[in-house]
């Protein structure tokens, strides 16, 4: 599915004008990749890219849990107690079909998620030829989890395909989980307090299931007394984003359960609840980006060594939203590591998720080395100095917080500086 690009960040009038135009957008972490947004700007004269570092959440996956078949149960028990009105019964069968769709796939790739992957590993090879279009070392890794592993092998098939010459190593380990999946529990055991003090009153405030539980339920006294209103509606929100992820998206749209007001009111608690639990609010003291610390020290580490061979190849890792996105403010991209306490200004201040983590979201670092520089040499600071590198969210450049005269490419002596200062700096405060 292609939408609205997410290269830049927007006003609240957009995201609600992006609603209008393309109601999926309002689906939060459940948005299907859509692709670029315009063309890349050229390398500076003299310059040619030479190693590709990158990091990328699988791609569109069924439901995770039990949504599926306890939001049926729920209406399934509504439809033996005669209190369904026809559109709640035609919801009811829209759900089974969803829930048979997914049944025996809990949170596995969908042949969308697969199809993603080859397209931004198709991208790749085309946007940097100089690095994907020789004989070279391609070294991926994927988390543990099978539809990480399914993403990273559809990439990888991709570039196989368009270059048999490649030499790709591949693997998916409890090893690397230190830094493809950190458990950063000394700043996620913060999370918890952000959401007891203003998140889950936040979502309470913004969830109005009055008018939709009426047009579902012949029976007042029934969805008020027998369910969990406010549930359900969360519920049926997620079912109906996320039919864009699969190929039931052909024959089915569930948005039209929803006014364009509710669309934006329930998206509006999933972005007040990623920015308090993975952004960088100072609700939870503004930590949650350092839980990826390891992941941001080791980009640089392997980028650093990988630039000291003429032939440096690339490195690709494939992980989930909950990385992509503290990653994200961790490096500060496009502004994205600002402090906002008004939660309902979230959007008017341009910081929307679905602009951030879709389905697929990925970050890739491009490296550039002047065309007569030759990593071979004994001068590691020289050949430092020489390297240029830009940054790509979701495949659109995007802005670092260190100053440059050529954006969208920055000095990498001066990125790695400003990174592992903030790392330094971060252990300083914390231990």
């Amino acid at each position: 599915m292609q939408s609205a690009g997410l290269g830049s960040l927007a006003t609240a009038q957009t995201c609600k004008d992006d609603f209008k135009r393309d109601p999926y957008l309002a689906g939060s972490n459940y948005v299907a990749y859509p692709g670029p947004k315009g063309s890349l700007t050229p390398a500076p004269k003299g310059y040619e890219p030479v190693y590709l570092s990158h990091y990328g959440r699988h791609g569109s996956r069924y439901h995770i849990g039990t949504v599926y078949t306890n939001t049926y149960a729920l209406l399934q028990r509504a439809d033996s107690a005669n209190v369904l009105t026809e559109k709640g019964k035609t919801l009811m069968q829209q759900v089974k079909m969803l829930k048979d769709e997914a049944d025996g796939r809990d949170g596995e790739l969908t042949e969308l998620g697969a199809l993603q992957h080859r397209q931004i590993a198709g991208r790749m090879y085309r946007n940097f030829p100089e690095i994907f279009g020789k004989k070279t070392h391609i070294d991926a890794k994927s988390t543990i989890i099978i539809r990480c592993i399914l993403s990273m092998e559809n990439a990888l098939l991709q570039l196989k395909g368009m270059n048999p010459q490649l030499e790709i190593t591949h693997d998916a380990s409890h090893h690397d989980m230190y830094y493809m999946n950190q458990n950063a529990d000394d700043v996620y055991k913060y999370k918890k307090a952000a959401m007891d003090s203003v998140g889950t009153a936040f979502e309470k405030s913004h969830t109005h299931p009055e008018r939709l539980m009426k047009e579902l339920f012949s029976s007042d006294t029934y969805w008020r007394d027998s369910i969990n209103a406010n549930s359900l509606m969360h519920n049926i929100y997620k079912l109906a984003m996320n039919v864009q992820s699969s190929e039931i998206r052909h024959k089915l749209n569930m948005t039209g359960y929803f006014t364009q007001q509710e669309l934006y009111d329930l998206w509006q608690t999933k972005n007040a609840f990623w920015y308090l639990t993975y952004g960088p609010s100072s609700y939870s003291r503004g930590l949650q980006p350092y839980s990826q610390r390891n992941l941001l020290g080791k980009i640089i580490s392997e980028a650093d060594s990988c630039l000291m061979l003429d032939n440096c190849g690339a490195t690709l890792r494939y992980g989930h939203d909950t990385m992509v996105m503290p990653l994200t403010c961790l490096l500060e991209l496009d502004d994205t590591n600002r402090d906002i306490l008004d939660l309902s200004t979230l959007a008017e201040q341009e910081w929307c998720d679905y602009r951030i983590f879709p389905m697929a979201c990925n970050l890739q670092f491009i490296f550039y080395r002047s065309k007569g520089a030759k990593a071979g040499t004994s001068d590691k600071d020289s050949r430092s100095k020489d390297i240029l590198v830009k940054v790509l969210r979701n495949e659109n450049e995007a802005r670092l917080p260190v100053a440059t005269d050529t954006w969208p490419y920055y000095r990498w002596s001066d990125v790695k500086a400003y990174y592992l200062k903030k790392l330094n700096d971060f252990k300083k405060v914390v231990y």
